[in-house]
């Protein structure tokens, strides 16, 4: 009898879920929220919200390069090899609760590519950047990133025709810094001018708190007046896009840093004493129907550049001029020819310093591309001269490097 009394308990809370539970089941149901979508294409991997409000891309990318250096080309004598992976970058972007919040995340993960030599730790965080899109030519954004300078800085290393940037950029980059940063594109017919402007801490990325409030500033304006290159091309090397009718893009930056603590602004070893210096970067990027030519020139000042230590070591500001010059064309096979041609002088007054060195770089490279700048294979070779200030002797070394681009 207990048995039977306690299955028809049993039974009759049965019964009850399913009265009661019926409706909650179809509630449930009717507010479950639509799934959302996980896609690969062209962009990267795109995560998306059903609703689109939230959209996130990812990409990677490895840059595999072995370089080598010899005194001279009859014995082959080996001066230094570097065989490493030179760039493994992880990269988010997209944007978040509104599509005029969007965001630039990136992360670097080799010692090469994380300013270790210069810092002691590791520099992981690259780019951690959140823009307000006012409308598609009108944007503002804070947080870490690029600074508007040199063009061949802004492009993406993945994004070169020649495995590294060119010495001038080496000497007189602004690289990365945190601070705010504004867009301003105008339109006038076919002519396109893009107004960039940038507050910034001067003293590059990841820095703790530095004593005083020397800040930099930097403003720049772009000239197109036959009107925009296909897919961006004025920020990437090469005209891999053929463009149809020429295209042409002049650029001018100036920089001015107050009170930095680097030997070059927002890079470099630390000084011994904060110093000031301004910065003039010009630039001009022309394509037409696979060919490219592109140019910059540089010039760094400041007083008083050189600081010492009280057991009299030495750290300057590296001031002077530089002045660069590279030609490419692509075949329709997708295989490109380029050549570049560089040089690096500081003033006089850095004479006896380590910085105090010309240097004048030629290099021809010879690159297949599987998929665009994304997925490619390279080769070039290179002489590299460098003379002391002060004196005649001049050293030269050959280089042979190869480069692999593999991302998304």
């Amino acid at each position: 009898m207990l048995a039977l009394a306690s299955w028809r308990s049993l039974a009759a809370l049965l019964a009850l879920a399913c009265v009661f539970g019926a409706p909650y089941r179809l509630d449930a149901q009717a507010t479950t929220k639509a799934p959302g979508s996980f896609d690969f294409d062209a962009d990267g991997i795109v995560f998306q919200t059903a609703d689109t409000s939230n959209r996130v891309i990812m990409r990677f990318r490895i840059q595999n390069h072995a370089t080598t250096r010899s005194t001279s080309l009859d014995d082959l004598d080996i001066g230094s090899t570097e065989w490493m992976v030179r760039r493994l970058r992880l990269r988010f972007g997209g944007h978040l609760a509104d599509r005029r919040l969007t965001f630039n995340l990136q992360l670097s993960f080799t010692r090469s590519d994380q300013d270790f030599s210069d810092t002691q730790f590791p520099n992981i965080v690259r780019d951690a950047m959140v823009f307000w899109n006012f409308t598609p030519d009108l944007q503002i954004g804070f947080g870490q990133t690029k600074l508007p300078g040199n063009r061949q800085r802004v492009i993406s290393s993945g994004d070169l025709q020649i495995g590294e940037r060119s010495i001038v950029n080496n000497a007189f980059n602004l690289d990365r810094d945190f601070g705010f940063q504004g867009h301003w594109r105008v339109r006038v017919e076919d002519v396109i001018v893009n107004l960039r402007g940038a507050l910034s801490t001067g003293d590059g990325r990841n820095q703790s708190r530095i004593a005083g409030d020397g800040l930099a500033w930097t403003g720049r304006v772009e000239v197109l007046p036959f009107g925009a290159f296909l897919n961006g091309g004025d920020y990437f090397e090469g005209d891999l896009m053929r463009e149809p009718t020429p295209k042409l893009s002049v650029g001018a930056t100036i920089h001015d840093n107050q009170g930095h603590t680097r030997t070059r602004g927002q890079l470099g070893v630390r000084l011994f004493e904060p110093r000031s210096s301004s910065l003039l970067y010009l630039d001009a990027i022309a394509k037409w129907q696979g060919a490219a030519v592109y140019a910059e020139y540089a010039r760094r000042t400041g007083a008083d550049p050189i600081t010492r230590s009280s057991d009299g070591r030495t750290a300057a500001v590296l001031v002077g001029s530089g002045w660069m010059a590279q030609a490419s064309y692509i075949t329709p096979a997708d295989v490109e020819v380029a050549a570049r041609v560089a040089n690096v002088t500081p003033d006089d007054v850095l004479t006896g310093i380590a910085d105090g060195v010309e240097q004048t770089d030629y290099s021809a490279a010879v690159t297949y591309y599987l998929r665009r700048h994304r997925v490619k294979a390279g080769l070039e070779v290179g002489q590299e001269h460098r003379r002391t200030l002060g004196t005649e002797n001049v050293a030269k070394n050959w280089l042979l490097r190869a480069n692999l681009e593999f991302g998304i």
